[in-house]
């Protein structure tokens, strides 16, 4: 599994639907989403700022993150963006690693 930050703001809409929902509702809304893909919520928050929401989750892989946040998108209920988030291991094993890699103008 995969871990992946999700975090957006609502529309009109979308913040129309945490008030009719709560925030109780919509979490559930989201863990069954979540496992839906294969996955599961770890924690869920909203917050004040340029994002309303942020989502952290284990999913399969990038597909099933990819069609969750391509669904939640089209739904005109969200903006949402994604991040991919990686371990202590993940790191070390990408710092082992060594590209070649050509500077521009070098």
């Amino acid at each position: 599994m995969a871990k992946y930050l999700f975090h957006g703001s609502y529309t009109q809409a979308g913040i129309q639907g945490v008030l009719k929902d709560g925030g109780k509702g919509r979490r559930k809304a989201v863990d069954a989403l979540a496992k839906s893909m294969g996955g599961k919520v770890d924690e869920m928050y909203w917050a004040f700022g340029k994002d309303d929401f942020y989502v952290i989750a284990d999913l399969p892989g990038h597909a099933e993150a990819a069609a969750l946040a391509a669904t939640t998108g089209a739904s005109g209920a969200v903006s949402i963006s994604t991040v991919v988030l990686l371990t202590a291991d993940d790191l070390d094993a990408a710092v082992k690693l060594h590209p070649k890699y050509r500077a521009p103008g070098s």
